[in-house]
């Protein structure tokens, strides 16, 4: 599918709107419903499609370990396509479930690395708009009610144009050379191999042709 950037901001509601608003979701539900305080903050429940291409780095499980300390530090890839689900009120912003999700896996990077996206289908297409940070998520799911597809909020690195390596400290930057030298290797082996086995069924056909008779 293709993806686009979708211009759409949500309007204000009242009140008594987002009272009938609450109870409209909930009747589509049969758990995880939203409550409306009694100061007219609402609660509820956000689920985040995580879709990070690069590694993250976290603190090393050894119990010694110091955020500080780089040798304590370790890269790895978070599952692709991983799904959380936070419990919020309609006052949290995209900073704060940024930051939420980065502390529930322990993630010691920036967070200004990373950006919250809604997500949208729309006429065969997934539509991608960039929150800011002062944006309210539940707000967005309220409006939209409980249906994924009608949206859905996906983690990614924060989209600006060309990456900006100035963010990543020292030893991040050390880490993702190794990374692609891993990788480097690896595409070097798949390569070989695919040759070797290619050689090896040419001589087979070139053996069995020179043993025929002529």
């Amino acid at each position: 599918n293709a993806a686009k950037e979708e211009e759409e901001r949500p309007k204000s509601l009242s009140d008594q709107e987002i009272r009938a608003k609450i109870q409209e979701y909930n009747a589509q539900v049969t758990e995880n419903g939203m409550k409306l305080g009694d100061d007219g903050i609402y609660t509820g429940f956000i689920k985040v499609h995580l879709k990070l291409r690069r590694p993250v780095t976290v603190l090393g499980t050894r119990p010694e370990a110091e955020a500080e300390d780089p040798e304590r530090r370790t890269s790895f890839y978070l599952p692709s396509n991983a799904v959380k689900q936070l419990h919020i009120s309609s006052s949290t912003t995209a900073g704060e479930v940024i930051q939420g999700l980065l502390n529930k896996f322990m993630v010691l990077d920036n967070p200004r690395k990373f950006a919250l996206y809604r997500q949208t289908h729309h006429d065969g297409q997934d539509l991608f708009q960039k929150l800011t940070i002062s944006e309210q998520p539940l707000r967005l799911r309220l409006l939209a009610g409980p249906d994924p597809e009608c949206l859905t909020f996906v983690l990614k690195e924060n989209e600006t144009g060309d990456v900006e390596w100035h963010a990543f400290s020292v030893p991040e930057l050390q880490n993702f050379l190794t990374i692609l030298e891993k990788e480097e290797c690896e595409r070097v082996k798949q390569v070989e191999k695919r040759y070797m086995l290619y050689r090896q069924r040419l001589q087979e056909a070139l053996q069995e042709a020179q043993g025929k008779p002529g």
